[in-house]
């Protein structure tokens, strides 16, 4: 049975920002804290008359707004580039202006999937120099501008929460990313949870990393597998391990769990998967399972043992 993580009434009164949720599960999790009642502030730098360098115009901040209010929230888009201080600064004065107040601050900024052209397992000095420092500045600084400008905002109230969001935890990431710049950019979130773990408990505030396991995000299921939400077990056909994969909802109620958890703190500093998320809070996938991507690929494809995608959902 689907099973959601919050009431709609649990973060009535809060004010979220999601940073990067235009698409796959920054919207998700934009659209799940509004349907918890928070007031979210969506951003990202594709709109209705301006598309980013990631070239898709067929997601947009606007609609992630609207989707949000009309599952029980209120949504604000502000079209931000994070790379740039001031842009950020304005962001965070307006939240400031509007409603005095930031209870949650989502940093799920990346938008560097077509820096990856040159693919995994290419060498350090193969990879062209531009590329790789624009991955570690859409990946890892944009996180850091965000960070200095909202916290002192989130601060103000014991209770605020950070998320820092990846790809693998602290555990999968041991492993060597194959992508000198993809590795780099995919561990330091955890660090930075970590460490504002430690400047943020003084002040009644927490903060965590969190990561999707595979996600079906809209480039994954178009571009990548040439199916829909609706379809994308034909994706197995290209790839058994999809069957693992999970939907950007499940990664955003765990999100939704963690700003509605009065005891958050006991996470604090933590690296936390979409699935662990779920067992801990109960609640499931849009399909009513509960997938454990990072326990099967540890299995099926670190140890090489034979297994079954079905024993881990």
């Amino acid at each position: 049975m689907d099973k959601r993580s919050t009431s709609p009434t649990a973060l009535a009164g809060k004010t979220a920002l999601v940073a990067g949720a235009t698409r796959g599960a920054g919207r998700a999790m934009a659209v799940e804290l509004g349907y918890a009642g928070a007031t979210v502030y969506v951003t990202g730098r594709t709109t209705r008359t301006s598309v980013s360098e990631v070239g898709r115009a067929t997601e947009t901040i606007e609609e992630t707004a609207e989707l949000v209010t009309a599952a029980g929230g209120e949504g604000i888009a502000v079209p931000t580039d994070h790379l740039e201080p001031e842009q950020v600064k304005a962001l965070v004065a307006r939240i400031d202006a509007e409603r005095g107040r930031l209870d949650i601050l989502v940093n799920d900024l990346w938008g560097a999937d077509h820096l990856l052209d040159v693919g995994f397992t290419t060498a350090m000095w193969d990879i062209p120099l531009e590329q790789g420092l624009r991955m570690l500045r859409l990946g890892v600084e944009s996180h850091i501008i965000t960070s200095h400008f909202a916290l002192p905002l989130l601060i103000r109230r014991p209770g605020g929460l950070l998320v820092e969001i990846t790809d693998g935890t602290a555990e999968s990431n041991a492993r060597y990313r194959e992508h000198f710049y993809y590795d780099l950019a995919k561990y330091a979130p955890i660090r930075m949870a970590f460490a504002l773990g430690q400047e943020l408990k003084p002040k009644g505030c927490t903060a965590v990393c969190v990561t999707p396991g595979w996600l079906r995000s809209e480039a994954m299921l178009d571009t990548h597998f040439k199916v829909t939400e609706e379809n994308w077990r034909e994706g197995v056909k290209k790839d058994p391990h999809f069957a693992i994969s999970e939907s950007p909802a499940y990664v955003a109620r765990g999100v939704a769990a963690l700003a509605a958890d009065p005891d958050v703190a006991r996470w604090n500093g933590k690296s936390l998967s979409s699935a662990q998320l779920a067992r801990e809070y109960g609640f499931t996938d849009t399909d009513g399972s509960q997938p454990d991507c990072w326990g099967y690929l540890s299995a099926a494809v670190y140890e090489g043992r034979d297994v079954d995608p079905a024993d881990y959902r």
